[in-house]
């Protein structure tokens, strides 16, 4: 009797050492954050982020893997039904990946939604639902080369600018024989729509038909284009440039609407070049811009969804916003409590230079009459038609009205009309 009690005992112990060796491993979790490597010093600054994130979880370890095609590596991963739990979800793709199924629901997981832009909640949610919270954003201003109006004889663009403001300038500043055009004007959608916008007009209205073709939206159409039929803006291959920001820095282009991804690049690649930044010019009805942004989405196949909503949280409250404001080389943090802290880190990289780090704020001001950059899902094929029809009318190939047929048509195929 003594020998069986002994065994039990024994059996007991054994089985206690097992259940708490299994206990250990499953408090060992392991998270993987998909993306798409930026600045080494934002990479940098998002690595030792997720260290303080390990330092202050015990037992959770988080992976960053970026990409250089995000998007395609998560399709396919995707595809294989194998993807990481948390993952970077530009706007622009939010409403495939909602309907694909693989995109978790943020509604009531995230702390202090209040504290974040607004019309950045508004972009990440869809049919009512807030999906994901964002990780940082950029909008749209106005760059002006401040030598050239000088030499012009020109006041500096201002906020209260208009459209009327922007177009007598563009055509004082345009200089064929030197090569110089007044305005870059990229032939992209979500380049024009700023301008849609601020002229009243939308693609679909607030129950989701299409009202592309309108009033207001001919009005935008027929200013953008009409400054580059006039010869006082045009696309930034016009002046052999590979973009609107390196138009601007070469000289070539005297205002340029770029988000805040061209600052650094400016202070960079032209540290003498003498410029400034303001808001869009506002239209007939307001200002408008654009946002484009980046959330955190958690998986909807996961087994570890507390741990990667946690790992959300930590990236986009008040912790990872400071994290953001001190590191960006062009985002900005999503929260307006940290806008303070973005400015002065600009404050210091500016020195030196003739840029005024203060103009950044126009950045920080636009967020709060941004627009998504946000199409439904299947959608592509809209932007890409528009995009070679405004090129066609850049050339004098197409009209206004032409334009808005041919788009159209796409919406018509897609169940827009």
């Amino acid at each position: 009797m003594r020998n069986t009690r002994i065994i039990v005992l024994v059996l007991a112990a054994v089985l206690a050492l097992a259940l708490t060796g299994i206990g250990t491993a499953q408090d060992e979790v392991q998270l993987t954050l998909a993306g798409w490597s930026s600045h080494p010093a934002e990479d940098a600054a998002l690595r030792a982020a997720l260290d303080l994130f390990m330092e202050e979880n015990p037992g959770v370890t988080v992976e960053f893997i970026p990409s250089p095609d995000h998007t395609l590596t998560m399709q396919t991963a995707f595809a294989s039904g194998d993807y990481a739990e948390v993952f970077y979800i530009d706007s622009s793709v939010l409403p495939n990946w909602v309907d694909a199924g693989v995109v978790a629901p943020a509604e009531g997981m995230i702390e202090d939604v209040e504290g974040l832009y607004p019309a950045l909640v508004d972009i990440f949610t869809i049919d009512d639902v807030f999906y994901c919270p964002p990780k940082d954003f950029s909008t749209m201003a106005l760059q002006y080369n401040k030598d050239l109006f000088d030499a012009a004889g020109l006041d500096y663009p201002t906020p209260d600018w208009t459209w009327d403001d922007l177009r007598a300038a563009a055509e004082a500043l345009t200089d064929p024989d030197a090569g110089i055009i007044g305005l870059v004007t990229p032939p992209e959608l979500p380049r024009w729509m700023p301008f849609m916008y601020q002229s009243g007009g939308a693609i679909f209205d607030d129950e989701g038909n299409y009202v592309f073709d309108s009033p207001e939206t001919r009005a935008a159409l027929e200013f953008y284009i009409g400054m580059v039929r006039d010869g006082i803006a045009g696309s930034f291959s016009l002046v052999d440039a590979g973009w609107g920001g390196e138009a601007f820095g070469e000289g070539r282009a005297a205002m340029a609407m770029e988000g805040n991804w061209v600052i650094q690049f400016l202070l960079e690649s032209y540290p003498e070049l003498n410029w400034g930044v303001t808001e869009l010019p506002a239209g007939p009805a307001g200002k408008a811009t654009m946002a484009f942004t980046v959330c955190y989405g958690v998986a909807a196949k996961n087994d570890h969804p507390e741990e990667s909503w946690a790992l959300v949280n930590f990236l986009t409250g008040p912790t990872g916003a400071q994290f953001v404001a001190e590191s960006s080389f062009g985002p900005m943090p999503t929260r307006p409590a940290a806008a303070d802290a973005y400015l002065e880190t600009w404050g210091s990289r500016a020195e030196g230079t003739l840029f005024d780090p203060a103009d950044i704020q126009a950045f920080v001001t636009g967020a709060d009459y941004s627009h998504r950059w946000q199409l439904p899902v299947g959608w592509n094929q809209f932007t890409d038609t528009f995009n070679a029809s405004i090129q066609r009318a850049f050339d004098g190939q197409m009209t206004v009205d032409d334009l808005i047929f041919e788009v159209g048509l796409v919406a018509e195929e897609l169940g827009g009309m």
